[in-house]
């Protein structure tokens, strides 16, 4: 009788593929080009939505260079004339991008009152706090932060000036909605009381103060690049104008007494 072979377990364990390469009867390309594309589908990620960033670092880089851009256009020809993705444009990205950020200018507003302007008005605020007790220390200092603010963010006088201090802009309301003016009470409060000590100047305006601290720094340095052709202008910087303004509101017009 003849003998029948034993099954052989390792062929019973393979599928039937493997068998058929062990076999010979596929060709190696085949299996080689099936094994990549195996790999591939494996390994590829989602597919991305239009306009949504990659990479939570870099999705902060890019909203802030939005907000950047913002600032840029709205300071150069006011938030009424610019749109979102003009915005884009200025940031060198698509407007997709900007919509997945901001759905609409008044949230851009939102996010700019509290993200750019909150810090600058805290930073500003800090002369009259950390010098409760010596009115020219803090209107001195209050005159140098300002000029220094312009510097750092060249942005800031002329949108200051077009939006906040201008009849109409679209900023002062919201700035006022969202800080009040408990910083400005507290201010014009110790002006006052300043006054009555005989540590200031009993002819100022409380109320007036602050306004002309405003024309003697933002509104020369909103208008600086114009003197950029005129000779008798065009060296005067936010250094000279910081000093003019402190000569001015210390000495007036008049020459500096001795001593």
């Amino acid at each position: 009788m003849a003998r029948i072979p034993a099954d052989d377990p390792a062929a019973k364990k393979s599928p039937r593929g493997t068998a058929a390469i062990k076999a010979g009867k596929v060709p190696k390309r085949a299996v080689k080009a099936a094994s990549e594309d195996s790999t591939r589908a494996a390994t590829a990620a989602p597919a991305r939505r239009p306009g949504r960033p990659t990479g939570a670092a870099r999705g902060t880089e890019q909203r802030s260079r939005l907000l950047d851009a913002a600032l840029t256009l709205f300071a150069r020809q006011g938030i009424v004339d610019t749109t979102l993705g003009e915005i884009a444009r200025e940031a060198g990205f698509t407007p997709a991008m900007m919509h997945y950020y901001f759905k609409t200018r008044e949230q851009l507003l939102d996010v700019l009152v509290e993200e750019r302007f909150g810090p600058l008005r805290a930073e500003l605020g800090m002369p009259f706090q950390e010098n409760s007790d010596d009115p020219v220390a803090a209107i001195t200092q209050l005159t140098q932060r300002l000029v220094l603010v312009a510097s750092e963010h060249p942005w800031f006088p002329s949108l200051w000036v077009r939006e906040v201090i201008s009849d109409g802009g679209l900023l002062r309301q919201r700035i006022h909605e969202r800080f009040g003016n408990a910083h400005q009470k507290a201010s014009l409060a110790a002006i006052a009381r300043w006054q009555k000590e005989g540590r200031l100047n009993a002819g100022l305006e409380p109320a007036l103060v602050f306004v002309s601290l405003m024309g003697l720094t933002l509104l020369p340095l909103a208008t600086v690049k114009l003197w950029r052709n005129d000779p008798l202008r065009r060296n005067i910087g936010g250094e000279e104008i910081a000093r003019h303004a402190v000569a001015l509101l210390l000495h007036g017009i008049g020459p500096k007494k001795a001593g």
